[in-house]
């Protein structure tokens, strides 16, 4: 299981502070006003998104980071594509760092939280009797088509669609093709064009509010506060672990949802993981909850113990555009 929850915490990324390299830094004053989806959006004036909306030269990206590996990127091709507005797919993420804690959560509690739609499509998996997964990242984006920003995901662990739940063998099974599945159920982020784009585009349930990641060396600080009261909500405390010897992996994950008519969407990312390192160990992870909204909906899942951390301080990706999920003919008997 050890093996297949380390694969798990990375295809679950992407379902990724003040003073380091890494983090989403605050937006100059200098903005400006466009229009996105039918909503006025202000967004870094002269920025990637500003200039290019979702589709910059390589040649821009090299020069303006020069220290960025541009080389997986240069085998994607873009392609326009209407997602609510007229935008370029994949989307590229240059320079990014995530962490990642997977948990043990009420199954009962995770099906009910699912679309019915979803739900006739993908189920929970179950690790155990009446216990599912959920998956929570903190990213910073430093560098990516958007400009840079942070976002966290809270995902429940899922079947392939049309795939029967076979527990820790449809776990296995997805980690012997990199290729997991998932529903998100809450996706905060720290900017307004994330949130459009992704409330819009991807069918996503975010909502915008102040987040803090710092990652100093030794350990990755993420603070989200409430949009509502302003005040400190969760706050994710987790350990820099040692990446020297990890090695390039590629790891596809699949995202359910439902689009704006109700009817269940599917859309994925690729992400390139340059450096990353996982344990099992529940000293690495702090979880610190309030009763905030987010603290309170986190509390209730009704975690259980951590089942794997994932720290990834060097990653690259692609988030490619939704699309309508056929209906599955019949449940596979394979996991």
């Amino acid at each position: 299981m050890n093996k297949t929850l380390h694969a798990l915490a990375l295809g679950l990324a992407l379902l990724a502070g003040a003073g380091t390299a890494w983090g989403a830094t605050p937006p100059p004053a200098d903005t400006t006003t466009i229009r996105i989806g039918g909503h006025d959006v202000p967004v870094v004036k002269g920025g990637l998104y500003d200039r290019f909306r979702s589709n910059p030269p390589l040649s821009v990206i090299a020069t303006e980071a020069p220290d960025v590996d541009l080389s997986w990127f240069r085998g994607l091709e873009k392609q326009k594509v209407d997602m609510g507005f007229e935008s370029w797919s994949p989307n590229f993420y240059y320079r990014n760092s995530r962490v990642t804690a997977i948990y043990t959560a009420d199954l009962a509690r995770l099906r009910e939280l699912m679309p019915e739609g979803v739900l006739e499509e993908v189920q929970p998996l179950q690790v155990w009797p009446g216990r599912g997964l959920v998956a929570l990242t903190a990213y910073a984006y430093e560098y990516c088509d958007n400009d840079s920003y942070n976002e966290i995901g809270l995902s429940v662990v899922t079947t392939r669609p049309g795939a029967r739940g076979w527990g820790p063998f449809s776990l296995a099974a997805q980690s012997r093709a990199n290729d997991f599945w998932g529903h998100v159920l809450k996706m905060p982020v720290d900017t307004e064009l994330a949130r459009v784009r992704g409330v819009v585009g991807y069918n996503l349930p975010k909502w915008l509010t102040k987040i803090n990641y710092r990652d100093d060396g030794d350990t990755v600080v993420v603070e989200i506060f409430d949009s509502e009261t302003g005040k400190l909500d969760v706050t994710m405390q987790t350990r820099a672990l040692d990446v020297s010897s990890s090695k390039e992996s590629l790891i596809r994950n699949s995202f359910t949802n439902v689009d704006h008519d109700g009817r269940p969407t599917t859309g994925y990312s690729v992400s390139r993981q340059l450096r990353h390192a996982s344990t099992s160990s529940s000293d690495t992870v702090e979880l610190t909850l309030t009763d905030g909204s987010f603290s309170r909906f986190i509390e209730s899942l009704d975690l259980g113990r951590m089942v794997r951390y994932e720290y990834v301080p060097d990653f690259q990706a692609a988030l490619y555009a939704p699309e309508l999920l056929a209906p599955a003919a019949s449940a596979q008997s394979a996991p």
